[in-house]
């Protein structure tokens, strides 16, 4: 499995007073998976928090086959008040849980069957392979985190239903199916600084708990706060109005080679990006214009280097990782919004530009969603699987 672009291990100290600049270790796709799954505990109808946990740890590893596996130490970690009663809970549901749990080695791993997630029909976590294991890593970093690991069952549980329900800008609204237990603890989430704003049902999570959101999309009344996120490139004002015209589109499309359709309908069909046709056609069709850089953007991005230092290895991993669940590379827009770099389009541009020209990343020009790693980071043992072939082919036009 590839290295994660979250790994702390490849982020360095941030400059004082601020915040270390996590990427986001959700999708918005994986997000609502995440947000699936926290329902579903709530609809069990367990009797409180300590059951509720671990419903939460062992539905996600059992999401795919109705059986997960569990130890003694994972049962140990979740740090609960009354185990024992927690499983027997689980246990009045039908789940099949060994009592090796509490007296056995707490290494081994012991299978757990969860009946309604054995069964074809009707199922409630409907995850591919790619979404369960990210959801399951995302619950144990949120339940790691440092403001939350050492609080009470329903605090944590609480810190994962509001991270799940937070947008990229770290706003919230309580969710109507938050456990009352869990909303009596939201103060500790405040008084830890996992939470930086709580008034009544809004919140906003702590800017050093950003990479734990769930990517939640904004709601009417929070788009004022929250800028439309692009996932493609975009004509410059200097460029026609583009009209979509399907045939064509496909025109356009027979005519190039094989290993370009394959990359354009990669992209076209990818089910994470889920990106309207005429955005996907306007990207490959247009052409790219030149872009002028002016001495203010250039100023800036000398100001945000200072701030990024392993902005390299990052952005590298980062398209490691997104290779792995999307099938192609990410648009500049997807690469510095997945690793939370708010910066403007011209900035955006430049910094993708340095990576370029750094070797950092490498691209198949003007061919988009092609970034991958560049030789400075296949130096450091950043690089995508053999197995993925050859780049994309350049396309020579229509």
């Amino acid at each position: 499995m590839p290295k994660s672009a979250s790994s702390s291990s490849n982020v360095s100290a941030a400059p004082a007073g601020k915040p270390q600049q996590l990427p986001f270790l959700l999708s918005s796709q994986q997000g609502e998976a995440a947000r699936t799954l926290l329902n579903y505990v709530v609809s069990l109808g367990l009797p409180g928090p300590d059951a509720q946990l671990v419903a939460v740890v062992v539905a996600i590893r059992a999401a795919r086959g109705g059986v997960g596996n569990l130890t003694g130490t994972d049962l140990s970690a979740l740090r609960l008040g009354d185990a024992r009663r927690a499983v027997d809970a689980l246990r009045a549901l039908g789940w099949q849980m060994d009592d090796a749990l509490f007296d056995g080695d707490p290494a081994t791993p012991l299978p757990i069957t969860v009946p309604g997630l054995s069964e074809a029909a009707d199922h409630p976590l409907t995850f591919g392979k790619n979404v369960r294991s990210r959801v399951s890593g995302w619950t144990t970093r949120v339940l790691s985190a440092k403001p939350v690991k050492k609080l009470p069952p329903a605090a944590r549980l609480a810190g994962l239903f509001l991270a799940a329900h937070s947008t990229s800008k770290l706003l919230g609204q309580i969710p109507p199916d938050l456990p009352e237990a869990c909303r009596a603890a939201l103060p500790d989430l405040v008084r830890k600084g996992f939470l930086a704003e709580l008034s009544e049902d809004r919140y906003r999570l702590d800017p050093a708990m950003r990479h734990f959101s769930g990517m939640r999309r904004p709601a009417p009344d929070e788009q004022a706060t929250e800028p439309p996120q692009v996932n493609v490139k975009t004509a410059s004002p200097s460029t026609p109005e583009f009209q979509f015209d399907a045939d064509a589109w496909v025109q356009w499309k027979s005519t190039g080679t094989a290993a370009l359709r394959r990359h354009v309908e990669t992209v076209e069909h990818c089910a994470v990006c889920a990106l309207p046709p005429e955005q996907v056609a306007a990207a490959f069709m247009l052409p790219v214009p030149p872009q002028f850089f002016s001495k203010n953007i250039k100023a800036a991005y000398g100001e945000w280097k200072n701030d990024h230092p392993d902005r390299g290895p990052l952005a590298a991993e980062f398209t490691v990782a997104f290779r792995t669940e999307h099938g192609h590379g990410p648009s500049y827009t997807q690469l510095c919004s997945g690793l939370g770099w708010d910066l403007n389009r011209s900035l955006r541009g430049f910094v993708v530009r340095r990576l370029l020209a750094n070797e950092w990343l490498t691209d198949t020009a003007p061919v988009p969603w092609t970034l991958r790693p560049g030789k400075a980071a296949q130096a450091q043992g950043i690089a995508l699987p053999k197995a993925r072939g050859s780049a994309v082919a350049t396309h020579a036009g229509p």
